[in-house]
């Protein structure tokens, strides 16, 4: 029988679990337990004791257990037969998974039947050495990944595909809004399977839902997905009518005070105002009627308009602003007054255009009795206050 001096793990990190070959042992033997590790003695399938990181001489003080069983002296070198086990605690990354088979559910939005398939990666640790070995390992000389991935198979498939189904039921997760959906679905799956691996010693670390695999072809299924899509698209279509009809509106007021202060400066420019404007027309019209009607008797013609100077009303007084309202559809009384910058008529006392926000010049006041100036002097006409304008 030969005696093992130095018992230490020669596995890989892609095991979960490795049997030591030899199982003859002394009471000076050395364990060597690395980071991440446990070893477990096992004696006639039972354990006795597990050890973590470390060095160990294996005497009767570091395994009483093993003294009570095999009955070996406290004093001297004594040989024992036992198993030991050294499990890989590192937590294992990337491992595969998928559906074998696809899943059938009723889909929450529209109604209908639908059948899908899952895959992704996951995780996994061992949590408890001893209810692994005990419940998984048995008699086996090691556990590496694929064959621990190949003894959950059967249990992961039945538990995802009714998890999987049982979470897009309870959390009205459509079809065609999965992938977004993604995170919240794995978390959620992942915190329904924690217990069932954790019945095995496991502990799921991680869990994700990578890949979808939707019946794309299926009649029913386009039928229903061009359904879904045609309602954002008449969404989005109706938002962008909506847009274009926006900005028209602002093009054509932005338009019209283009064309508004490109007329006030045309006017600055030739030394008129938007009321002798109006007067010129009204003259340009009374020059086609000369000696008719009205204008006849008024003693009104052509070569008594050319005398026209800043306002056409001062020039001939009420008969002529009587003749005025019945010709023009935008009559000027007498009181009116007209932005200088857009010519819009200005409400009596306001001090800026209602329509192009433009400051209208305050007429000069008579500083005693606040009579309006109308034209240029050297006293008030109401009161005979000498004037400082």
């Amino acid at each position: 029988m030969e005696i093992t001096s130095v018992i230490k793990y020669e596995g890989d990190n892609s095991t979960f679990v490795w049997k030591h070959p030899n199982e003859d042992f002394s009471t000076t033997s050395q364990l060597i337990v690395h980071e991440s590790q446990e070893a477990v003695f096992f004696l006639n399938g039972q354990p006795l004791d597990l050890f973590g990181s470390g060095r160990y001489t294996l005497d009767t003080g570091n395994i009483p257990l093993l003294q009570k069983v095999k009955n070996i002296p406290t004093a001297g070198v004594s040989p024992f037969h036992c198993e030991v086990y050294f499990v890989n605690k590192v937590e294992q990354m990337a491992i595969r998974w998928g559906t074998d088979t696809k899943i059938q559910y009723m889909e929450p939005t529209y109604g209908f039947p639908l059948a899908i398939g899952a895959s992704g990666e996951m995780s996994l640790r061992v949590h408890d050495s001893k209810r692994l070995l005990i419940n998984l390992v048995g008699t086996e000389s090691d556990l590496s990944q694929a064959k621990l991935v190949s003894y959950f198979r059967a249990f992961l498939m039945t538990k995802v595909k009714t998890y999987i189904a049982q979470v897009m039921k309870s959390s009205a997760i459509s079809i065609f809004e999965i992938d977004e959906h993604l995170i919240e679905f794995s978390e959620e799956l992942k915190k329904r399977l924690v217990p069932d691996f954790l019945d095995y010693g496991v502990s799921l670390e991680r869990f994700f839902v990578t890949a979808i695999v939707k019946p794309d072809g299926s009649p029913q299924y386009e039928k229903f997905k061009e359904l879904h899509f045609r309602q954002y698209a008449d969404v989005a279509e109706a938002k962008i009518r909506q847009q274009v009809g926006v900005i028209d509106q602002e093009t054509e007021a932005r338009k019209m005070v283009i064309e508004s202060q490109g007329l006030a400066q045309k006017r600055n420019i030739e030394g008129y105002t938007y009321q002798q404007e109006r007067g010129y027309d009204v003259a340009e019209k009374l020059a086609g009627n000369e000696g008719v009607g009205e204008f006849s008797s008024a003693g009104i013609g052509l070569g008594m308009m050319a005398g026209v100077g800043s306002s056409v009303g001062n020039a001939v007084g009420g008969t002529f602003n009587a003749a005025v309202t019945g010709m023009t559809n935008a009559p000027i009384e007498p009181n009116d007054s007209f932005c200088e910058n857009c010519g819009a008529k200005l409400s009596p006392g306001a001090a800026f255009c209602e329509e192009c926000g433009a400051p209208v010049a305050q007429k000069p006041r008579c500083k005693k009795c606040g009579y309006v100036f109308e034209r240029p002097g050297k006293f008030c006409p109401k009161c005979g206050t000498k004037r400082e304008d």
